[in-house]
């Protein structure tokens, strides 16, 4: 479930391009989620943490510019004004960008991975 996707659509071409902006930013604790015939929300889930909501934000700044000018996809986001989680769906991808407090409390990962799953790279 985790580790860098197979080319081919647009789909997977957008998560390649949102974990790497992530993974450039030194976002933590990566986790990539495939909810293709799971769910039609989207494709794939990312799910990842900042060590601070000044780190949050940046992350999400970062990687909502990174898909707008590179990418050419004008998101929706929610959370990023207090930096605790925020959420960026692009509608074939969403990621959760969280403080790592939070993510514990919420496990969004364990609602969507099989059982045994890891829940890291």
């Amino acid at each position: 479930m985790t580790g860098t996707p197979e080319t081919g659509s647009a789909s997977e071409a957008t998560l390649a391009a949102i974990l790497s902006e992530l993974n450039d930013n030194k976002a933590e604790d990566i986790v990539q989620i495939d909810l293709r015939g799971k769910s039609s929300i989207g494709d794939y889930m990312v799910v990842c943490s900042g060590r601070s909501t000044r780190q949050v934000a940046a992350l999400a700044d970062k990687l909502l510019e990174m898909l707008k000018s590179e990418r050419g996809i004008l998101s929706k986001v929610e959370g990023k004004e207090t930096g605790d989680w925020v959420l960026i769906d692009t509608g074939d991808v969403i990621v959760h960008i969280f403080r790592p407090e939070v993510r514990e409390f919420y496990q969004l990962e364990k609602m969507w991975l099989p059982a045994g799953a890891a829940l890291t790279n």
